[in-house]
Formats: structure tokens, C-alpha cells, sequence
């Protein structure tokens, strides 16, 4: 493991110390084209299911951008809801993202990095969505929407025209969105850093209406806590409650399995699982007691790429 993060986790500890430490992803601000990426990802595999476009999109852990949500509101989506623990997003940056992601869907420009093996078939020859037609972006893009659009980033009541985008730090419990009225959940490399991931699943099936979809991308990686991309199994659990300390997330180092009996456990229906394995890494020998017993699945899972269904009835 890496002595940093065992030394950052155990200052923590030391009151007001919280406050000073540099922040997970402070200061690291991805380019337009990985917001526009990942929304054409989730949004292939949603509409190649047969789900229709979302007209409203909730977000967990946006980060330092809305890009996702952004993405949302040009692809047709009216309202937008981005949950974070921590703030990291500023209203000027993300009216500079609108800029560029309006133009990428002027453009109907391709998915700028290649996604899961069998993305591209579910895009159109340009290598852009099969969902958005000329029929649904021409109208998104409209001069006044987007001013719209850009009013509303920029207003504190997040409201212009059709556009509600609402940003709320930090979400705590499922009443910070009206059960029933979200179309889509969405979320990419957050899932493994909440605290309860069956309280979290439990309050996306609250906000889903009902025939609603949640998609998610979740990295089972170290995230740089140790050398080896699963190393973090190896790190015994009094050592890992000093690198957790009291920080407001870390990674819980819960496995695939554990997120698939919680979705399944809080109702949904998951209809679409694409694993990604990894055979390097530590060896078995070297886990901690707690993942001895992993299966052969989890012990291999570097990330995966779940969508399911809130059942109709």
C-alpha cells in the first residue's frame, strides 16, 4: 500500500485537520469530451433496450462538472438533479462546458473514446446515438433553450424556461427528490465510494418512477491506494479504518456481487451487466481474512456496467 494514504487517512482524525487536506479529485477537471463520452454511453445502452429518452435525469456525484447532467439537457431532457457529498462544481465552468458540449451535438460528433466491446454497434454510422435523431436535437439545441440552459447554471433558484436543474450539497437522505418523478439514474466511478450501498440503491428506487432506469459505471479498482489494482483487499480492516479516517467517502471495497444482491433486494430488475475482468493484481494468498472467501467473479471484477429497471407495477 501507499504510506500516504495510510498518513492522510490518520490526520483525519486530528480535529480541523478535514478542512486543510487537499480533496479526492481537487483541482482535476476532465475535458468536454469525457462528459460527452460517458453520457453516449449510458444513453446507447439505455435506448438499445427499448427505454425511451429520460426528460428527467437525477446524477450522483457529479464531481467538478455537470458535463453528464449538460449532456442530458441537449439530448432532450428538461429537468436535471446533481447530488454530491462534497461541492466541487462552479457555475462559470459549467457554462463553458455548455459551450463545447452544444457544439459536439451540432456536430452529431462521435464518441470521442471507444467504450465496452460491444458499444459501437449500438451507435449510428457517425458513431453518434441511434436515439438522437435531427427530430430531437434541432429543437434541443435552440438558440433560446440554450439560453435557457445557460440561465439556469448560472441562476441560484436553477430555473429558466422548461429548465430545472437542481444541485444539492450534501444530499442525505431520499426526500432531496419527489419519489417518482425521475426518468434516469445515473452515475459513473461513484458507487464504490458511498457508505451503504443498499440505503443509497433503496433511495434511486424512491426517486425512479415507475418503469424508471438506473445506469451505472462502478470501478472496483484501488484507486490508487495501493500499487496493485486490487490491492486495497489485501489491507487488513483495523489498517483500513485508519486510511477511511473521517473522510466522507473513500471506497467501500464492496464487490460486484454485493452491489448486484443489493439492486436486486431494494426491486429492480437489472437489465444489463457487463463485467470487466482483470487476471493481474495480487494473487488469492495475498487477500485480507474478510475477501478469502471472494468468488472467482468478484476476485476478477475491475469494473462493471449495470443498467435495471424499477418494475412497471
Amino acid at each position: 500500500m501507499k504510506l500516504r494514504s495510510v498518513v492522510k487517512g490518520a490526520l483525519t482524525f486530528v480535529p480541523g485537520m478535514s478542512a486543510i487536506l487537499p480533496k479526492p479529485n481537487a483541482g482535476s477537471h476532465p475535458p468536454a469530451t469525457y462528459f460527452y463520452g460517458v453520457w453516449m454511453k449510458h444513453l446507447a445502452y439505455l435506448t438499445a433496450k427499448g427505454f425511451p429518452l429520460p426528460q428527467s435525469v437525477a446524477e450522483l456525484g457529479p464531481g467538478d462538472c455537470l458535463g453528464v447532467g449538460i449532456s442530458a439537457l441537449l439530448s432532450g431532457a428538461n429537468r436535471y438533479y446533481g447530488l454530491d457529498i462534497v461541492e466541487h462544481t462552479k457555475p462559470e465552468s459549467n457554462v463553458r462546458e455548455l459551450e463545447q458540449l452544444a457544439d459536439f451535438f451540432r456536430q452529431r460528433a462521435p464518441r470521442p473514446t471507444k467504450g465496452w466491446p460491444d458499444f459501437d454497434p449500438l451507435l449510428d454510422e457517425r458513431l453518434f446515438s441511434k436515439a438522437l435523431t435531427d427530430e430531437v436535437v434541432t429543437p434541443a439545441l435552440a438558440p433560446e433553450r440554450l439560453a435557457f440552459i445557460r440561465e439556469a447554471l448560472l441562476s441560484a433558484k436553477g430555473e429558466a424556461g422548461d429548465i430545472t436543474l437542481t444541485y444539492r450539497v450534501p444530499w442525505s437522505d431520499a426526500s432531496v427528490i419527489e419519489e417518482g418523478s425521475v426518468d434516469l439514474v445515473v452515475s459513473q466511478a461513484v458507487l464504490e465510494h458511498v457508505k451503504d450501498i443498499r440505503a443509497t440503491y433503496a433511495a434511486l428506487y424512491k426517486w425512479l418512477r415507475p418503469g424508471g432506469v438506473m445506469s451505472h459505471q462502478i470501478d472496483f479498482r484501488s484507486h490508487n491506494l495501493t500499487p496493485e489494482w486490487n490491492g486495497h483487499r489485501a489491507i487488513s480492516e483495523p489498517l483500513w479504518r485508519v486510511m477511511l479516517g473521517n473522510r466522507p467517502y473513500l471506497i467501500n471495497r464492496e464487490p460486484w456481487s454485493a452491489h448486484a444482491q443489493a439492486i436486486t433486494d431494494c426491486g429492480f430488475r437489472i437489465t444489463c451487466a457487463l463485467l470487466l475482468p482483470r487476471t493481474d493484481g495480487i494473487p488469492r494468498s495475498r487477500l485480507a481474512k474478510r475477501w478469502r472467501n471472494l468468488s472467482d467473479e468478484d476476485f476478477n471484477c475491475a469494473e462493471v456496467f449495470v443498467q435495471a429497471q424499477k418494475p412497471l407495477h
